[in-house]
C-alpha cells in the first residue's frame, strides 16, 4: 500500500518528511518515482496522470492538493475512484487574509491615494462608515462563509449568493438565479469564490456589472474562468467597475501584451490568494485516509454531477 504524490515537489519534499513523522508505515513517493504501480492506493495530484485507471488499477482515493478540482479531467477518473478536493485550515485562513486585505484596500482608498501620490497631490478622501460599506459574496461554501466571519468582525454589511439556500447569523443571503439581481443591487465590493463549473464560466460579465451599483469593486479569488475579460475592461472605462483585484486569470500566466497587465484600476496577483499548507494538508490528508479505511465519508468528497 503506498501513497503518491504529484504536484509542487518542492513541497512533496515536505510531504514526505511529515509522513515520515505521522504515517511511517505508510510508504510514500513523489512522481515520477512511482515504486510499486500496483501497490499505489492514494494519490494526491495538481494535475493527474494520464491514464490513470491502467497505470494504478489499484488506486482508491484520488486526492485534490487545492481547494477546486476545475483543472481535473473528471472523464479520465474512473466513477468508482471517488475524488477529494482539499479543505484545510491552511487554505481557509490565506484566503481570509487575501480578501480581508483587498477588501480594507478597496474600503480606505488604498488604490486612489497610490493613484495620487503618482500626481503628487495631497489629496484626502473622506473616509466613509464601515457599516455603509455592504461586501457580496458570490459563493458560500468553506472559504465564502469564512471570509464573511471575518468581514463581519469590522462591521461590514456582508450578503452572500450561492445557488442553494444558505442562513447565516446577520448576513443576508440569496439564492438561485431569480435572487442574484437583487444581490447583486445591494453589493458595492464584490467577491468571486465560486467554483468554476458549466454554470459559473464567464459568470462575470457585462450583465453582473450592469446590475451592479455604479462605481463598485470587483475581487475575483475564484477562477480566471469566471471572467469576461472584455466586459471588465469595458466597465472599467464607464466607471461602472472602480478598481479590480484579481487574483486568478485565463491563461495564468497572462501574455505579456495583456491590457490588464498596465491598467491603472486592476491590480493582478499570481494566483497566491491561498495555497495549501503541508502541515494541515498532511494532517487532513491521513485524517481521511483513516476514515477511508473505516467506512466512514471523506471529508471534501467532490460530487461530480456538479463539479466540486
Amino acid at each position: 500500500m503506498t501513497f503518491l504524490y504529484k504536484a509542487d515537489p518542492v513541497r512533496g519534499a515536505e510531504w514526505a518528511r511529515l509522513f515520515a513523522q505521522k504515517a511511517p508505515d505508510l510508504p510514500f513517493h513523489i512522481w515520477p518515482e512511482l515504486g510499486d504501480p500496483l501497490a499505489v492506493r492514494y494519490l494526491a495530484a495538481w494535475e493527474p496522470p494520464a491514464a490513470l485507471a491502467t497505470t494504478f488499477p489499484n488506486l482508491d482515493v484520488l486526492f485534490c492538493t487545492g481547494a477546486g478540482v476545475d483543472h481535473f479531467d473528471l472523464s479520465a477518473v474512473p466513477a468508482s475512484i471517488p475524488v477529494v478536493r482539499m479543505i484545510e485550515p491552511g487554505i481557509a485562513a490565506g484566503m481570509v487574509e487575501y480578501v480581508t486585505l483587498a477588501v480594507l484596500a478597496v474600503h480606505r482608498d488604498w488604490f486612489e491615494y497610490s493613484r495620487l501620490q503618482q500626481q503628487g497631490l495631497w489629496s484626502p478622501i473622506r473616509v466613509r462608515p464601515v457599516a455603509s460599506r455592504r461586501i457580496g459574496v458570490l459563493g458560500l461554501g468553506a472559504l465564502g462563509t469564512a471570509v464573511i466571519d471575518r468581514l463581519q468582525s469590522f462591521g461590514f454589511a456582508c450578503g452572500g449568493w450561492s445557488r442553494s439556500a444558505h442562513q447565516l447569523q446577520g448576513v443576508d443571503c440569496y439564492a438561485g438565479a431569480e435572487q442574484l439581481p437583487a444581490f447583486l443591487a445591494r453589493t458595492d465590493i464584490l467577491v468571486c469564490l465560486l467554483p468554476l463549473t458549466d454554470t459559473t464560466r464567464g459568470m462575470l460579465d457585462r450583465v453582473l456589472f450592469d446590475a451592479l451599483p455604479d462605481g463598485a469593486a470587483l475581487i475575483n479569488v475564484g477562477r480566471g474562468g469566471h471572467l469576461v475579460q472584455q466586459d471588465l475592461l469595458q466597465a472599467l472605462d464607464t466607471g461602472k467597475i472602480s478598481t479590480a483585484i484579481l487574483d486568478v486569470a485565463d491563461p495564468e500566466p497572462l501574455p505579456p501584451d495583456h491590457p490588464f497587465w498596465k491598467h491603472p484600476r486592476i491590480m493582478l496577483t499570481p494566483h497566491i490568494a491561498s495555497m495549501t499548507q503541508p502541515e494541515t494538508a498532511v494532517d487532513a490528508v491521513l485524517a481521511n485516509i483513516r476514515r477511508h479505511r473505516n467506512g466512514e465519508p471523506l471529508i471534501g468528497l467532490i460530487d461530480r454531477s456538479r463539479g466540486y
